[in-house]
């Protein structure tokens, strides 16, 4: 079943899958449309709007972790399988080996992410363009982190059963 028929047969039930592909979908579009706006304005007039670059990294941070959320939660995340080509046995070890091994990856970007997003709060940083408070774009990260970190023991937990 594909994912439209799947969306069309819960009755159009609003998913957390289908908000993240809502949101990839909105991140990619405004980052399209930046982009496209500082090349022509840069185009027609010698003039560089700086304060793209700024949001373009900012929504390429945020659509990234986005969609890695998503690709763990439908297993559509890179795979390396060697070994478990080589012996099909290892499979269901090699899989919670992999979902632990990214469980402690993004735990430890969340908490990171956390303590640097405090520290922009703390000492005031702003944006170099706009100078926004800088932490309005860092606490997506830890944000966005935790996300992923539900997602992989939702996995971790379905695996179980």
């Amino acid at each position: 079943m594909s994912e439209n028929e799947t969306v069309a047969s819960s009755g159009g039930k609003l998913t957390l899958a289908t908000v993240e592909r809502f949101l990839m979908a909105a991140s990619m579009g405004m980052l399209c449309l930046l982009t496209m706006a500082n090349v022509l304005v840069r185009y027609f007039t010698d003039i560089s709007f700086a304060f793209t670059e700024e949001i373009s990294v900012a929504l390429l941070v945020v659509m990234t972790l986005i969609g890695a959320s998503h690709a763990f939660a439908t297993n559509h995340h890179i795979a390396i399988t060697f070994f478990v080509d080589r012996n099909p046995a290892l499979l269901g070890l090699a899989r919670r080996f992999a979902a632990l091994c990214s469980l402690l990856m993004f735990g430890l970007l969340a908490w990171y992410g956390v303590l640097m997003a405090w520290d922009d709060y703390n000492f005031e940083v702003t944006s170099p363009s706009l100078g926004v408070p800088q932490w309005w774009y860092t606490i997506w990260l830890p944000v966005l982190s935790i996300v992923i970190v539900l997602r992989l023991l939702a996995v971790l937990w379905r695996g179980a059963k």
